[in-house]
């Protein structure tokens, strides 16, 4: 369950030597990486809200635009891997990682569920990419653009080699060099699209901000080794 959460959590941008690309797409690639560089690269921290939407495969072959799964919150984002998402709606829920133990806290069902990051370090190793500027992304990903839509250009992310649940990703970028949308298309045809707001700069965060103590009475479930 924490796996498919984070991969959807992805949103949901710096090192261009070395990525893997088409040729023709390299002018494009090159203006929008150095765009993003400028703007991103030099934060240590960030906060942004988010809104988060799933569109199943069923729901796009019958043209339903809207009422799918919806959520709204907040993101806060530390260099190089910590990580703190607080869902606001539908319902309340908390996942924070300090890059070493994530946590996913449910307070309606008075649970915490607790695993290794190390059990998902290619999703923790993303999302730290698209807020440090899609730091290693050649690394993990064969890298394309994808044109234009709605007023934003977007790139593609390929996994390479292959992730079990994910065929692609695809950031889209504001004229201004803001990535505005990270929508996640997995294997089965859905997409799960994150919006991003405006991001603000955050350079310090409240001492164990992005670690987790369950409140009295929370059971606490372990998922996998710590």
């Amino acid at each position: 369950m924490v796996k498919r959460w984070l991969a959807v959590c992805l949103m949901l941008m710096v090192a261009m030597p070395g990525v893997s690309v088409l040729a023709e797409d390299e002018p494009e690639l090159g203006a929008l990486f150095d765009g993003i560089r400028e703007r991103y690269g030099s934060l240590s921290g960030l906060t942004m809200p988010y809104t988060r939407e799933v569109v199943t495969r069923s729901m796009s072959m019958l043209g339903t635009k809207g009422g799918g799964d919806t959520a709204s919150g907040r993101i806060f984002f530390k260099a190089p891997h910590f990580l703190r998402m607080e869902q606001a709606s539908p319902r309340v829920e908390l996942l924070v990682t300090d890059g070493g133990t994530i946590w996913w806290y449910v307070p309606d069902e008075r649970v915490v569920h607790r695993h290794s990051a190390d059990r998902f370090g290619q999703e923790l190793r993303l999302l730290n990419d698209i807020f440090q500027g899609l730091l290693t992304v050649e690394e993990r990903f064969a890298v394309s653009y994808g044109g234009t839509e709605g007023g934003y250009e977007q790139i593609v992310l390929r996994p390479d080699p292959p992730w079990e649940e994910i065929d692609h990703v695809l950031i889209s970028v504001s004229p201004d060099y803001r990535i505005r949308k990270v929508a996640i298309h997995n294997m089965l045809g859905s997409v799960t699209t994150f919006t991003l707001d405006e991001p603000e700069p955050k350079t310090s965060f409240p001492e164990g901000f992005f670690r987790f103590t369950p409140p009295e009475g929370v059971r606490t479930v372990e998922n996998g080794d710590q």
